[in-house]
Protein backbone atom coordinates (compact mmCIF):
# COMPACT_ATOMS: atom_id res chain seq x y z
CA UNK A 1 0.00 0.00 0.00
CA UNK A 2 1.46 3.59 -0.92
CA UNK A 3 2.12 5.99 1.99
CA UNK A 4 1.30 9.84 1.63
CA UNK A 5 4.68 11.54 2.79
CA UNK A 6 5.90 14.96 2.74
CA UNK A 7 9.83 15.85 2.68
CA UNK A 8 12.08 19.47 2.28
CA UNK A 9 13.39 19.52 -1.04
CA UNK A 10 14.66 22.69 -2.43
CA UNK A 11 13.46 24.62 -0.15
CA UNK A 12 9.78 23.75 -0.21
CA UNK A 13 7.42 21.48 1.35
CA UNK A 14 7.11 18.25 -0.96
CA UNK A 15 4.53 15.65 -1.04
CA UNK A 16 5.42 12.49 -2.93
CA UNK A 17 4.15 8.59 -2.40
CA UNK A 18 5.95 5.80 -0.85
CA UNK A 19 5.59 2.31 -1.78
CA UNK A 20 7.00 -1.43 -1.90
CA UNK A 21 10.43 -2.69 -1.94
CA UNK A 22 13.67 -3.50 -3.88
CA UNK A 23 15.13 -1.21 -6.75
CA UNK A 24 14.12 2.48 -5.99
CA UNK A 25 12.76 4.40 -8.44
CA UNK A 26 11.64 8.12 -8.50
CA UNK A 27 8.73 8.87 -10.50
CA UNK A 28 7.54 12.66 -11.50
CA UNK A 29 4.50 13.95 -13.57
CA UNK A 30 4.33 16.27 -16.64
CA UNK A 31 3.06 20.07 -16.12
CA UNK A 32 -0.51 21.58 -16.67
CA UNK A 33 -3.23 23.54 -14.68
CA UNK A 34 -4.39 20.72 -11.81
CA UNK A 35 -1.95 17.75 -12.86
CA UNK A 36 -0.46 15.66 -10.21
CA UNK A 37 1.00 12.60 -9.50
CA UNK A 38 -1.91 10.85 -9.31
CA UNK A 39 -3.58 12.19 -12.09
CA UNK A 40 -0.91 11.08 -14.55
CA UNK A 41 0.14 8.20 -12.65
CA UNK A 42 -2.60 6.97 -10.60
CA UNK A 43 -3.61 3.45 -12.24
CA UNK A 44 0.04 2.19 -12.34
CA UNK A 45 1.45 3.26 -9.03
CA UNK A 46 0.18 0.66 -6.80
CA UNK A 47 1.13 -2.47 -9.36
CA UNK A 48 4.38 -0.88 -9.89
CA UNK A 49 4.99 -0.76 -6.00
CA UNK A 50 4.70 -4.50 -6.20
CA UNK A 51 7.58 -5.02 -8.00
CA UNK A 52 9.90 -1.80 -7.00
CA UNK A 53 10.24 0.93 -4.10
CA UNK A 54 9.02 3.65 -5.82
CA UNK A 55 8.90 7.11 -4.70
CA UNK A 56 5.82 9.12 -6.63
CA UNK A 57 6.42 13.04 -5.97
CA UNK A 58 4.19 16.09 -6.84
CA UNK A 59 6.52 18.59 -8.56
CA UNK A 60 7.02 21.66 -6.50
CA UNK A 61 3.75 24.17 -7.05
CA UNK A 62 1.66 21.08 -7.80
CA UNK A 63 -0.49 18.44 -6.10
CA UNK A 64 0.14 18.47 -2.52
CA UNK A 65 3.50 19.71 -2.77
CA UNK A 66 4.61 23.76 -1.67
CA UNK A 67 3.91 26.66 -4.04
CA UNK A 68 6.44 29.06 -4.86
CA UNK A 69 6.32 32.43 -2.92
CA UNK A 70 6.73 34.28 -6.02
CA UNK A 71 6.93 34.29 -9.89
CA UNK A 72 8.38 32.52 -12.57
CA UNK A 73 6.33 29.54 -10.77
CA UNK A 74 7.29 27.50 -13.79
CA UNK A 75 10.78 26.61 -13.54
CA UNK A 76 12.79 23.52 -14.66
CA UNK A 77 15.48 24.21 -12.66
CA UNK A 78 13.59 24.42 -9.89
CA UNK A 79 11.88 21.00 -10.46
CA UNK A 80 15.38 19.60 -10.98
CA UNK A 81 16.92 20.93 -7.92
CA UNK A 82 13.72 19.18 -6.40
CA UNK A 83 14.60 15.62 -7.77
CA UNK A 84 18.15 15.33 -7.33
CA UNK A 85 17.34 16.47 -3.73
CA UNK A 86 14.67 14.13 -3.57
CA UNK A 87 17.50 11.39 -4.61
CA UNK A 88 19.71 12.27 -1.76
CA UNK A 89 17.32 13.13 1.01
CA UNK A 90 14.54 10.20 0.63
CA UNK A 91 15.70 7.52 -1.73
CA UNK A 92 18.28 4.29 -0.24
CA UNK A 93 21.92 4.94 -1.13
CA UNK A 94 22.92 3.29 -4.33
CA UNK A 95 22.01 2.95 -7.63
CA UNK A 96 18.57 4.10 -8.43
CA UNK A 97 15.89 4.67 -11.37
CA UNK A 98 13.87 7.63 -12.17
CA UNK A 99 10.74 7.77 -15.04
CA UNK A 100 8.86 10.90 -15.73
CA UNK A 101 6.13 11.63 -18.14
CA UNK A 102 6.09 14.89 -20.77
CA UNK A 103 7.76 17.24 -19.13
CA UNK A 104 8.34 15.18 -16.26
CA UNK A 105 10.18 12.72 -18.84
CA UNK A 106 12.63 16.13 -19.62
CA UNK A 107 13.38 16.71 -15.88
CA UNK A 108 14.14 13.14 -15.47
CA UNK A 109 16.85 13.39 -18.30
CA UNK A 110 18.19 16.17 -16.82
CA UNK A 111 18.56 14.92 -13.33
CA UNK A 112 19.89 12.00 -15.04
CA UNK A 113 22.58 13.89 -16.23
CA UNK A 114 24.05 15.65 -13.09
CA UNK A 115 23.75 12.48 -11.24
CA UNK A 116 25.70 9.14 -11.62
CA UNK A 117 23.34 6.99 -9.34
CA UNK A 118 20.64 7.19 -11.51
CA UNK A 119 21.33 3.91 -13.90
CA UNK A 120 17.76 2.84 -15.64
CA UNK A 121 15.38 5.73 -17.15
CA UNK A 122 12.10 5.47 -18.28
CA UNK A 123 10.19 7.88 -20.07
CA UNK A 124 6.75 8.33 -21.71
CA UNK A 125 5.20 11.11 -24.03
CA UNK A 126 8.56 12.86 -23.18
CA UNK A 127 9.52 16.84 -24.02
CA UNK A 128 12.89 17.77 -24.24
CA UNK A 129 13.69 18.67 -27.54
CA UNK A 130 13.23 22.32 -29.68
CA UNK A 131 9.94 22.43 -31.28
CA UNK A 132 7.33 24.77 -32.04
CA UNK A 133 4.15 24.97 -29.33
CA UNK A 134 1.17 23.55 -31.36
CA UNK A 135 -2.73 24.47 -30.72
CA UNK A 136 -2.70 21.02 -28.74
CA UNK A 137 -0.02 21.89 -26.24
CA UNK A 138 -1.19 25.70 -25.85
CA UNK A 139 -4.66 24.87 -25.57
CA UNK A 140 -3.58 22.19 -22.49
CA UNK A 141 -1.50 25.06 -20.61
CA UNK A 142 -4.71 27.32 -20.88
CA UNK A 143 -6.53 28.00 -17.62
CA UNK A 144 -9.83 26.63 -17.70
CA UNK A 145 -12.25 28.73 -16.90
CA UNK A 146 -15.04 25.96 -16.94
CA UNK A 147 -15.13 22.25 -16.60
CA UNK A 148 -16.22 21.38 -19.96
CA UNK A 149 -13.46 23.75 -20.93
CA UNK A 150 -11.02 21.77 -19.52
CA UNK A 151 -12.65 18.88 -20.63
CA UNK A 152 -11.85 20.39 -24.22
CA UNK A 153 -8.17 20.66 -23.20
CA UNK A 154 -8.27 17.14 -22.28
CA UNK A 155 -9.66 15.52 -25.06
CA UNK A 156 -6.56 16.55 -26.88
CA UNK A 157 -4.11 14.41 -24.57
CA UNK A 158 -5.73 11.15 -25.64
CA UNK A 159 -5.93 9.24 -28.62
CA UNK A 160 -9.30 7.52 -27.81
CA UNK A 161 -11.64 10.00 -26.30
CA UNK A 162 -13.02 7.11 -24.09
CA UNK A 163 -9.87 7.12 -22.35
CA UNK A 164 -11.03 10.46 -20.52
CA UNK A 165 -13.24 9.48 -17.91
CA UNK A 166 -15.31 12.04 -15.47
CA UNK A 167 -13.12 11.17 -12.63
CA UNK A 168 -10.17 12.17 -14.06
CA UNK A 169 -11.50 15.59 -15.75
CA UNK A 170 -13.73 15.71 -11.82
CA UNK A 171 -10.14 15.42 -10.13
CA UNK A 172 -8.32 17.77 -11.97
CA UNK A 173 -11.26 20.56 -11.30
CA UNK A 174 -11.47 20.15 -8.14
CA UNK A 175 -8.01 20.68 -7.59
CA UNK A 176 -7.99 23.93 -9.81
CA UNK A 177 -11.21 24.92 -7.48
CA UNK A 178 -8.64 24.81 -4.54
CA UNK A 179 -7.70 28.35 -3.08
CA UNK A 180 -5.43 30.13 -4.93
CA UNK A 181 -4.92 27.88 -7.73
CA UNK A 182 -6.55 29.60 -10.50
CA UNK A 183 -4.59 32.61 -10.01
CA UNK A 184 -1.24 30.33 -9.47
CA UNK A 185 -1.81 28.34 -12.64
CA UNK A 186 -2.55 31.27 -14.99
CA UNK A 187 0.19 32.78 -13.71
CA UNK A 188 2.62 29.99 -14.15
CA UNK A 189 1.54 29.57 -18.00
CA UNK A 190 0.84 32.67 -18.59
CA UNK A 191 1.38 33.09 -22.67
CA UNK A 192 3.26 33.47 -24.39
CA UNK A 193 4.03 29.99 -23.48
CA UNK A 194 6.70 28.62 -25.97
CA UNK A 195 8.89 29.59 -23.20
CA UNK A 196 7.81 26.89 -20.96
CA UNK A 197 8.48 24.60 -23.61
CA UNK A 198 11.75 25.99 -24.31
CA UNK A 199 12.67 25.42 -20.66
CA UNK A 200 12.95 21.83 -20.66
CA UNK A 201 15.25 21.27 -23.91
CA UNK A 202 17.93 19.34 -23.24
CA UNK A 203 21.54 20.72 -23.81
CA UNK A 204 24.56 18.87 -26.34
CA UNK A 205 26.02 18.85 -22.79
CA UNK A 206 23.15 17.32 -20.67
CA UNK A 207 22.76 14.36 -23.28
CA UNK A 208 26.18 13.23 -23.59
CA UNK A 209 26.44 13.55 -19.27
CA UNK A 210 23.40 10.56 -19.50
CA UNK A 211 24.64 7.41 -19.05
CA UNK A 212 22.02 5.11 -18.14
CA UNK A 213 20.02 2.17 -19.39
CA UNK A 214 17.14 4.42 -20.78
CA UNK A 215 13.66 3.20 -21.86
CA UNK A 216 11.30 5.47 -24.45
CA UNK A 217 7.45 4.97 -24.43
CA UNK A 218 5.48 7.08 -26.85
CA UNK A 219 2.06 7.63 -28.44
CA UNK A 220 1.77 7.70 -32.06
CA UNK A 221 -1.41 9.47 -31.27
CA UNK A 222 -0.16 12.13 -29.30
CA UNK A 223 -0.78 15.64 -30.63
CA UNK A 224 1.06 18.13 -28.12
CA UNK A 225 4.13 16.30 -27.85
CA UNK A 226 4.20 14.57 -31.25
CA UNK A 227 6.62 11.39 -30.97
CA UNK A 228 8.94 12.34 -34.25
CA UNK A 229 9.29 15.94 -32.88
CA UNK A 230 9.94 14.93 -29.71
CA UNK A 231 11.16 11.28 -28.39
CA UNK A 232 12.39 10.15 -31.83
CA UNK A 233 14.31 13.67 -32.12
CA UNK A 234 16.04 13.37 -28.63
CA UNK A 235 16.78 9.31 -29.23
CA UNK A 236 19.78 9.91 -31.44
CA UNK A 237 21.99 11.13 -29.01
CA UNK A 238 21.01 8.84 -26.20
CA UNK A 239 22.66 5.59 -28.20
CA UNK A 240 21.68 3.82 -24.86
CA UNK A 241 17.53 4.14 -25.52
CA UNK A 242 15.04 1.83 -26.94
CA UNK A 243 11.96 3.31 -28.42
CA UNK A 244 8.99 2.04 -28.62
CA UNK A 245 5.79 3.66 -29.72
CA UNK A 246 2.36 2.90 -28.81
CA UNK A 247 -0.42 2.54 -31.41
CA UNK A 248 -4.12 3.98 -30.77
CA UNK A 249 -2.42 5.83 -28.15
CA UNK A 250 -2.33 9.76 -27.53
CA UNK A 251 -0.45 11.95 -25.06
CA UNK A 252 -1.99 10.27 -21.61
CA UNK A 253 0.19 6.88 -21.73
CA UNK A 254 0.64 5.51 -18.50
CA UNK A 255 -3.58 5.76 -18.59
CA UNK A 256 -3.92 4.47 -21.92
CA UNK A 257 -1.97 2.02 -22.26
CA UNK A 258 -1.67 0.92 -18.17
CA UNK A 259 -0.69 -2.36 -19.17
CA UNK A 260 1.86 -1.21 -21.59
CA UNK A 261 3.62 0.53 -19.70
CA UNK A 262 3.45 -1.69 -16.27
CA UNK A 263 5.23 -4.45 -18.67
CA UNK A 264 8.27 -1.90 -19.22
CA UNK A 265 8.63 -0.13 -16.34
CA UNK A 266 8.77 -3.88 -14.41
CA UNK A 267 10.89 -5.27 -16.79
CA UNK A 268 13.31 -2.16 -16.12
CA UNK A 269 13.27 -1.48 -12.61
CA UNK A 270 12.00 -4.81 -11.18
CA UNK A 271 15.33 -6.57 -11.42
CA UNK A 272 18.19 -5.95 -9.15
CA UNK A 273 21.54 -4.14 -9.96
CA UNK A 274 24.14 -5.78 -11.08
CA UNK A 275 26.98 -5.55 -8.35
Amino acid sequence: MLQSRKAQAAGHEVHYWEGGEGFPVLILHGVGPGTSIMGNFGPVLEPLAEHCHIFAADLIGFGDSGRKKAPPYFDVELWVDQAVALIDEILPTGPCGIAGHSMGGALSLKTASRCDRIQRILTSSTVGSQYPLNAALDGFWTLPDSKDSLRSGMEKMVGNPAALTEDMIDQRWELLQSEGYADYFGTMFDPPRQKYLDQGVLSEEELSAINAQIVMLHGRDDQPCPAGETTMALAPSLPNADVYLLGSCGHNLPRERSADYLAAAIALFGKKPQT
